[in-house]
């Protein structure tokens, strides 16, 4: 944006020091005058009738005190200078470091020194605020490069069936066209899981009143005969759990994690249990499921977008693309809460949310169940 230039800051603290002192002088004088040398006689025999009088006196001071007001103009405009360029140093790092994350460099950090005042402050805040950025766009950069690699495999593992397919004409076009059909699939359950995440970032959503023990109820029910097929028992427990947000986001987050809590378990004879209670004013829903061990400096990664993780890659058709427990972690940061994972010390996950409570209010109840039939 361009500006008309003007005086600059260091300038200005110089001239206003200087017309302190140069005021502070004018007062000083004017006090001389006031209380001493009106006070003189204006006569021939001056003060008790010895000279000299009011006339020689105002001569005699007026060129010192002219002198003093210049010396107090250059003192004040040259130390002015001096302590507003010591006073305003700071800034020059800070200065060279916004420039520097302008052009697009986040991992400059100014690092100021000195004890702490509002330069350092200032100077902290922005580092910090650095540091964020730099995390956010390079989530943002492996974030892209996964995504188009995710897109990418179903397009050219069609372009493959595509050309082979070409090349034999005699082959079975039932089964190209189941393979494609799932390829499709799969490209396109990616697409939704994108923007779903997207949609969950922004947070953008009409907040209503969302009874948590239905929405687990909801998604147990959507998932029994995935649970049943596996040989998993889905246990659903709990009382009612009342928050704030969206219920169609909410049900997808309780889903993914009964989902994953399904999926990645024991062969046989898993267990999957999900909880909704109300602990400390907040609303909380915990999914515990049975799995194989989960090394502990693995689990914090599993938000991460495209994070399967070690012993947890499927090959079968509930795959996934990596994107659940990250819907999962964008859903719960829109609803301001928090989501903990935690290995189980006999092997599986627990993953637990906690969500602003909301105590359950009779006009808003029909909104609820709007949002999750029973």
């Amino acid at each position: 944006m361009a500006r008309r230039p003007g005086l600059s800051v260091r300038l200005k603290l110089t001239l206003s020091y200087a017309g302190f002192l140069a005021v502070a002088g004018a007062l000083l004088l004017s006090v001389v005058w006031v209380f001493l040398l009106r006070y003189v006689p204006d006569n021939s025999q001056g003060l008790l009738g010895i000279s000299p009088n009011r006339y020689l006196l105002v001569h005699t001071f007026a060129p010192a005190a002219a002198a003093a007001m210049a010396f107090l103009l250059v003192f004040g405009l040259v130390g002015g200078w001096i302590l507003a360029g010591r006073m305003l140093a700071p800034l020059t790092p800070i200065t060279a470091a916004v420039r520097m994350a302008g052009s697009g460099s986040l991992s400059h950090r100014i690092r100021l020194e000195g004890r702490q005042d509002e330069f350092r402050e200032l100077a902290d805040a922005f580092d910090t605020m650095l540091g964020q950025l730099e995390s956010h766009v390079a989530e943002q950069r492996r974030f892209a490069a996964n995504a188009s690699h995710e897109l990418r495999t179903p397009l050219a593992i069609s372009q493959a069936l595509l050309d082979v397919a070409r090349g034999d004409p005699a082959r079975d076009r039932g089964e190209l066209f189941d393979r494609l059909r799932s390829v499709n699939a799969r490209a396109i359950g990616l697409t939704e899981a994108l923007l779903l995440l997207s949609r969950s970032d922004r947070g953008n959503f009409t907040r209503d009143s969302v009874d948590l023990s239905l929405v687990a109820e909801e998604a147990a029910e959507t998932l029994l005969p995935l649970a049943e097929q596996r040989g998993i028992t889905l246990d659903v427990t709990g009382e009612a759990t009342w928050t704030s947000g969206s219920g169609e986001l909410l049900l997808r987050m309780v889903t993914n994690l009964v989902q994953n809590a399904v999926v990645h378990n024991l062969p046989t004879g898993g267990t999957v249990t999900v909880h909704t209670g109300v602990q400390g004013g907040a609303s909380v829903v915990r999914v515990e499921n049975t799995g194989h061990p989960l090394p502990p400096e693995l689990v914090p990664t599993l938000i991460e977008p495209f994070q399967r993780g070690t012993r947890r890659v499927r090959a079968d058709e509930h795959a996934g693309v990596g994107l659940g427990l990250a819907i999962v972690h964008g859903i719960v940061r829109a609803h301001d809460g928090t989501l903990d994972l935690a290995p189980r010390p006999t092997g599986g996950l627990r993953v637990t949310v906690r969500l602003p409570g909301r105590p359950w209010t009779p006009s808003r109840r029909g909104a609820a169940r709007r949002d999750v039939p029973p």
